[in-house]
């Protein structure tokens, strides 16, 4: 990421070392939380948007890439470490997400379902990742889980 600020000149970006659920960033700071795919793999989203809506200056935005679940996975996929290292074991349902957004303070807050097939390559030569595969549920029947979502929204302006 630094790298390619470099290469486009970026001025205005700044590249920190934390935890997402504790940012080491000051109070009503940031002018867009950007997000791909790293929610998801956090045990508590709730603390996560908590620090989001901590961080974001009033007005401020999110643009976040995400995975979510239209229905639970099965007790053994879920628990399963092919299915954390997918990023699919810390997927929690696309309602639960909202609510947890709605939680923190966010407003206009939008989801969009970007993909409803399953967001992982079933097409793998890879034999790591043919493992992996292996060891969650059947690759056909998983795409009935796991949607790629987008979410919007916004910190009120105090104005």
């Amino acid at each position: 990421a630094k790298e390619n600020s470099e290469k486009g000149n970026y001025k205005n970006v700044e590249f920190r070392l934390g935890e997402i659920e504790n940012l080491p960033v000051a109070d009503n700071s940031v002018d867009v939380v950007i997000s791909n795919c790293v929610i998801n793999l956090s045990p508590n989203k709730r603390r996560v948007f908590q620090e989001i809506f901590r961080v974001l200056k009033p007005g401020g935005r999110i643009a976040i890439s995400d995975i979510a679940l239209i229905k639970e996975l099965p007790k053994k996929t879920k628990g399963s470490i092919e299915a954390y290292v997918s990023c699919v074991g810390g997927a929690i349902l696309i309602d639960k997400y909202r609510r947890i957004i709605e939680t923190s303070g966010l407003k206009d807050i939008i989801i969009t379902v970007k993909n409803t097939s399953a967001c992982i390559n079933t097409d793998t030569k890879d034999p790591i990742g043919r493992d992996i595969l292996n060891g969650l549920v059947e690759n056909e029947s998983l795409r009935g889980y796991v949607i790629s979502i987008y979410i919007e929204g916004r910190k009120e302006n105090n104005k």
